[in-house]
């Protein structure tokens, strides 16, 4: 059951972030050139830096926590959903919060 602790985690930032997206209609979802635009800008980097901390024994993954399917550069597929997923909570969590502001700011001027 341990193997599954990582995609469990990533389950629950999609689930925490993506309610967020009908109930303030969002649209991000409908807008998939911005999500992949975040996911390029920000992944690479880190992919990258992922790689080179893998490669110098500075960074490791527990084994006993991941499906142990392991891609490109020595990464688990669960880091590279990692850097899909949690991209686009944040782009989420943004926009949610300035809804919430907004909504916020026109009930006290009403």
């Amino acid at each position: 059951m341990g193997e599954w602790s990582y995609l469990a985690m990533l389950a629950f930032v999609v689930l925490a972030s993506s309610w967020l997206e009908w109930v303030f209609d969002l649209r991000v979802y409908r807008n998939p050139r911005r999500l992949l635009t975040t996911v390029a800008i920000a992944a690479p980097p880190f992919l990258v830096w992922d790689a080179w901390a893998i490669s110098q024994g500075h960074w490791f993954f527990d084994r006993s926590q991941m499906l142990g399917i392991i891609g490109p550069f020595n990464i688990p597929l669960e880091e590279y959903l990692f850097f899909v997923f949690i991209p686009i909570a944040a782009v989420l969590t943004w926009e949610g919060v300035n809804a919430f502001l907004a909504l916020v700011k026109k009930w006290r001027s009403a």
